[in-house]
């Protein structure tokens, strides 16, 4: 798509942002800081958006994602690249592993994280899929800068996505 018709559909519609990255990078306090301010928002952790085989539900993501109005949507899961081209700006959230345990320890809204054996998952996947998130990804912001600078920071995508496109194979202009 070019950068011509990417922006005419993100007006017509709404931006769509991705939100990604590992447990305890802060996708959902995103999101909530986000709701607050008034966006329209999925966590995809909550609410049997993913399937027990830990992939997305596809005919509901595709509705979701059909819907009009401006979304930001958050999940890691196997499938979320078969979705990506409906995306305008795909985020990575990343953090230290030491950060991402240090937070899943503390956190009550979800009993991920807090034993061993979740916590050896953690760092596994920071080692090895993170680097296809960061691939994948636009934008990769810090995930250790305060709250109201990286919800900012996807604000100002959802207000102009098109500075952020181009890592992952958007046409670029001539």
């Amino acid at each position: 798509m070019s950068p011509v018709s990417l922006s005419m559909t993100a007006e017509r519609r709404g931006a769509r942002v991705l939100i990604t990255g590992m447990s305890g990078t802060g996708k959902s306090t995103v999101l909530a800081e986000l709701r607050k301010r008034g966006h329209r928002t999925v966590d995809t952790d909550y609410d049997g958006w993913v399937l027990p085989d830990g992939t997305w539900d596809e005919a509901r993501v595709t509705d979701l994602l059909a819907s009009d109005g401006e979304l930001v949507v958050s999940g890691t899961v196997e499938n979320q690249g078969r979705f990506s081209d409906r995306f305008e700006v795909v985020v990575l959230l990343s953090a230290p592993v030491e950060v991402l345990i240090e937070r899943v320890i503390r956190r009550i809204n979800n009993p991920y994280g807090k034993s061993a054996r979740d916590q050896a998952l953690i760092r596994q996947h920071t080692a090895e899929i993170e680097p296809l998130l960061r691939a994948s990804a636009d934008v990769e912001l810090d995930a250790q800068r305060p709250i109201d600078e990286v919800v900012e920071a996807i604000e100002a995508l959802l207000r102009d996505p098109m500075p952020a496109r181009g890592r992952r194979g958007a046409a670029s202009p001539s």
